[in-house]
């Protein structure tokens, strides 16, 4: 290999790396406060970033396997599905706060796959009411003024990561008002 070959190598391996580094920066960059935080996956326990979900239309969920409304969550699976491909996203939050939450992630998720259907991401179990929420419904409540007072409590926040609507337990994922805002923030563009 020449010396002309060597550099030529060389020049290209660090210009992928600049390019690299500045993608990265600028993803961090455009990841609205609201979802620059991690949690860990129910499923491995792996850190993951909210800052990929940047961009879409999200619907943050706390569930809980024992509630009356833990059925909720294939319908939520189904809005998932539905609207997916246009750039929408569930997260589900297990919690005990109401004291109907196995303490087992391994069986939450099992349960929640063979039971509901739910491919959706499902985070760590963690409180998501006051005193102790975690992060990100720390700045849910913060943003709405509105604690989950119950499970299956959901935030819909837009493609640019401003929460637009808070919807109680008794709304359902069918509700043709959720449905309608999903929709029409799906079909605007990021700011």
């Amino acid at each position: 290999m020449t010396v002309t070959r060597k550099f030529s190598h060389l020049f290209l391996a660090l210009a992928a790396a600049a390019v690299m580094s500045t993608t990265t920066r600028v993803d961090a960059a455009t990841c609205p406060a609201l979802l620059d935080k991690s949690f860990p996956s129910l499923l491995d326990n792996k850190p993951q970033s909210l800052c990929q979900y940047a961009g879409k239309v999200i619907l943050v969920v706390n569930t809980a396997s024992f509630c009356g409304f833990s059925p909720q969550e294939r319908g939520l699976q189904k809005l998932e599905a539905q609207y997916g491909p246009q750039g929408f996203v569930v997260l589900g939050f297990p919690s005990d706060d109401f004291h109907q939450e196995m303490s087992s992630p391994t069986r939450i998720v099992a349960y929640s796959r063979k039971t509901f259907g739910v491919q959706f991401p499902l985070f760590g179990i963690s409180h998501v009411t006051e005193p102790d929420p975690n992060p990100l419904f720390a700045d849910l409540i913060h943003a709405t003024g509105t604690q989950p007072k119950w499970n299956f409590y959901k935030y819909l926040i837009d493609r640019d990561g401003k929460v637009v609507a808070v919807y109680p337990s008794v709304t359902t994922p069918e509700d043709p008002e959720l449905n309608a805002t999903i929709r029409r923030l799906l079909a605007q563009q990021q700011h």
